[in-house]
């Protein structure tokens, strides 16, 4: 009884503690295209304007080049509801008018908005890297 109560109370701990870690970096995103072959070019951190219309709520972002007159946006945010809330923004825009269509990806706390010009193949080519973090 003693061993499971001891068992038990590690557990609640290392469950309390979690790992150390917030989640994946828009860098680090950044960086697994990267080793892809994947382009990710000309990184910048994403400013006020960056965001235009869309919830202004990750809590970091980085815009990166990813093909001729084409970026991503790559965001972390702090929770779920958050990242719901600007990936509903984004989807909603394209579903209003295939002018404003882009690529969204979603995976933990990360949240990728890509131009929608990108071809169906190249997106599963950065999904396929996302899906592998």
């Amino acid at each position: 009884m003693k061993k499971i109560l001891v068992l038990l109370f590690s557990v609640m701990i290392l469950t309390a503690c979690g790992n150390g870690t917030k989640g994946l970096t828009s860098s680090e995103v950044v960086t697994a295209f990267k080793d892809a072959g994947l382009k990710a070019e000309e990184s910048r951190e994403m400013t006020k304007d960056d965001y235009g219309m869309a919830p202004m709520k990750a809590e970091e972002g980085t815009i990166v080049k990813i093909g001729d007159d084409m970026n991503a946006r790559i965001m972390s945010f702090e929770n779920e509801s958050d990242l719901n809330e600007t990936k509903e923004f984004y989807d909603k825009l394209g579903e209003e008018s295939a002018m404003l269509f882009s690529w969204t990806l979603a995976k933990d706390n990360i949240l990728i908005q890509m131009n929608g010009d990108l071809p169906e193949d190249k997106y599963n080519e950065y999904k396929e890297v996302l899906e592998g973090l």
